[in-house]
C-alpha cells in the first residue's frame, strides 16, 4: 500500500509503498477513506513536535473496517469507523477514573519482539500517534476506532477524528459553557472554529471570533460568532472586554502561542475560564501574571482532545452534524489526494485553509 512518509525533519513526506501486517487478537484493519491535515502534523514535519522516525503522518482518519483479530467483538468488516488518537487501554488509572484521553494507548502497542504493524522491507516504520492516516490503510487496536452511521459522509467525519473533537469537546466537555454567557475564541482554524461551534450548541449568549485573516472571521460568523475582532488591526482583549461587558466568561487559546496564551487570560473577566487548546511547540513558554489569576480568581484549564471520552463523544458528534447543529461542510477549503500532502501543508501553513482533507478510494 501506499503511505505518506517523514523521514527528516524539515523535509517533504515523500509516497512511499509499505507493507502493513495482519491483525493480531485484538487488532483491526481499516481501508482509509479519508483523513484531515491538523497543525499537528505540520508541527511534526517541521520538527516543533517530535516524533520518532520514519513515521507515517496523519492523525484525523476516518474509513471502513476490513478485517479484525480474533479477539475483536466490537466491530466487523464493513462497518465504517473513526480512527482516535485517544486509543486507550481500559485498565489503567486514567481509563478507570474515565479520563481516557489520558491514557496515551502505551499497553494497546504490539510488543517487543512482535513484528511492527507497518514496515518497509525489514525496516520498521512508526504510524504517527499509532493511527498513521496518510495511509491507504491502517492497522490499528481495537480501542483506537468507534463506529459510526452509514449515512455519515466520511471527510466530514474524519475532521470529527481530532480537530472538532478537540474543539467543541473544549467547550462541552472541558469548560462545560453555561447557556447566555460570553465567549471568546482566539484562532479560527479547524478547532477554534469548532470550539465556538461547541459554545453556540451549549447556547453560549455572546461569541467572540478573533484571527488576522479576514476570510476566517467571516467564516466564523457563518459558524455561529456574533462578533469578530482582527487581531491586526484591533486589540483583541480591549475589544472582548467591551463587547462583553468587563470581559468574557470563558476564552479558548486555540493556537499555540506565548502572545495569545497571555491574551486568552487578559480577556476574561473576574472568575472567568481561560481554557488552552493550542500546542505549544516543544519547549516554549509562556509568562503568566499569577497575581491576576489569584486575586480575581481565574481559572486555566488544559483541555486534551477536548476531555473526550471518543466512543461516546464521536457519535453524538455525527449525530450533531446530521441533524444540522454541527456545521462540517463549511470547514474544508481544500481537498487533496495523498501525493499532495506537501501541497496541503503548504497551504496550512500559508493560512489559507480552515481544514484541508486528504481523500482515498472508499
Amino acid at each position: 500500500m501506499k503511505a505518506a512518509v517523514l523521514r527528516a525533519y524539515g523535509s517533504p513526506v515523500e509516497i512511499e509503498d509499505l507493507t502493513l501486517g495482519n491483525p493480531g487478537p485484538r487488532e483491526v484493519r481499516v481501508r482509509t477513506a479519508a483523513c484531515g491535515v491538523c497543525h499537528s502534523d505540520l508541527h511534526v514535519q517541521q520538527g516543533s513536535l517530535p516524533a520518532p522516525l520514519p513515521t507515517v503522518l496523519g492523525h484525523e482518519p476516518s474509513g471502513v473496517v476490513e478485517a479484525v483479530g480474533s479477539q475483536v467483538s466490537y466491530v466487523k468488516p464493513g462497518d465504517r469507523v473513526i480512527a482516535c488518537l485517544s486509543v486507550f487501554c481500559g485498565t489503567c488509572r486514567y481509563c478507570l477514573e474515565g479520563r481516557t484521553n489520558l491514557c496515551g494507548g502505551a499497553a494497546t502497542l504490539r510488543a517487543p519482539g512482535e513484528p511492527p504493524r507497518l514496515a518497509k522491507g525489514k525496516e520498521a516504520i512508526l504510524p504517527f500517534a499509532h493511527l498513521g492516516g496518510f495511509a491507504e490503510a491502517m492497522l490499528l487496536h481495537e480501542n483506537a476506532v468507534v463506529k459510526i452511521r452509514d449515512d455519515m459522509p466520511f471527510e466530514q467525519a474524519a475532521l470529527i477524528g481530532c480537530g472538532v473533537t478537540t474543539g467543541v469537546g473544549a467547550a462541552l466537555n472541558t469548560a462545560r459553557v453555561v447557556p447566555g454567557t460570553a465567549v471568546a475564541v482566539i484562532g479560527c482554524g479547524g478547532v477554534g472554529l469548532s470550539a465556538l461551534q461547541g459554545a453556540r450548541i451549549a447556547g453560549a449568549g455572546r461569541i467572540v471570533a478573533i484571527d488576522t485573516i479576514p476570510w476566517k472571521l467571516e467564516l466564523a460568523r457563518k459558524l455561529g460568532a456574533t462578533d469578530a475582532v482582527n487581531a491586526s488591526d484591533t486589540n483583541p482583549v480591549a475589544a472582548v472586554r467591551e463587547l462583553c461587558d468587563g470581559g468574557a466568561d470563558y476564552a479558548f487559546e486555540c493556537i499555540g502561542t506565548a502572545t495569545t496564551t497571555q491574551q486568552t487570560l487578559a480577556m476574561i473577566r473576574k472568575g472567568g475560564t481561560a481554557v488552552m487548546v493550542g500546542v505549544m511547540p516543544f519547549g516554549k513558554l509562556a509568562e503568566i501574571p499569577m497575581l491576576d489569576v489569584v486575586i480575581q480568581g481565574k481559572k486555566i484549564l488544559g483541555s486534551m482532545m477536548g476531555d473526550n471520552r471518543f466512543r461516546v463523544d464521536m457519535p453524538r458528534y455525527v449525530d450533531f452534524y446530521l441533524d444540522g447543529r454541527l456545521r462540517l461542510d463549511e470547514m474544508i477549503s481544500a481537498r487533496f489526494e495523498l501525493a499532495g500532502v506537501n501541497d496541503a501543508f503548504e497551504k496550512l501553513l500559508a493560512g489559507e485553509v480552515a481544514r484541508s482533507v486528504i481523500r482515498f478510494d472508499a
